[in-house]
């Protein structure tokens, strides 16, 4: 199923998507290329946040860039890597059965399938700036990607 498609599929039942993923066999670079998409939206999210930052501060907006893509293109992958390895030790600890890859692909699929929203915070972030319609936004996208992480742990851990 494309990806557009199975975003959509997420947003209806996230375990039915993961499970799917993980169906396919474990391969680490299908893991990978969803880490780095969810990264690179999430990125193209911040560009009307720090277009905005940079009118209203008069900094120049190149840096911000450049900062925002390092952080998200070479960081958050690590950082991501480190939570997903984290929260296998997690649930394993609470006798749950998992694999590594089945927690990193939870993880990763979440922050991917959550990313139309980081997408609507963004431009929210843009546009109208700090205020309520920003928190409800940012609330809105946790609960998601929380719902969609958990259900996936716990759709990775069904199929062992």
């Amino acid at each position: 199923m494309p990806v557009v498609r199975d975003i959509a599929a997420t947003y209806r039942g996230p375990h039915k998507v993961v499970a799917r993923l993980l169906a396919m066999g474990e391969r680490e670079d299908r893991a990978f290329v969803i880490l780095m998409a969810a990264c690179v939206v999430t990125f193209i999210g911040q560009w009307p946040r720090l277009a905005r930052e940079a009118h209203v501060t008069g900094q120049e907006l190149n840096p911000l860039l450049g900062g925002t893509l390092m952080a998200w293109l070479f960081i958050a992958p690590l950082l991501a890597y480190a939570l997903a390895f984290a929260i296998h030790f997690v649930f394993r600890a609470l006798r749950r059965k998992q694999t590594p890859y089945g927690s990193r692909v939870a993880l990763f699929w979440a922050m991917l399938a959550a990313s139309p929203l980081i997408l609507l915070h963004g431009l929210v972030a843009g546009f109208i700036g700090e205020g309520i319609q920003l928190s409800i936004v940012g609330l809105v996208w946790l609960v998601c990607f929380l719902w969609f992480w958990m259900s996936g742990m716990l759709q990775a851990g069904k199929g062992i």
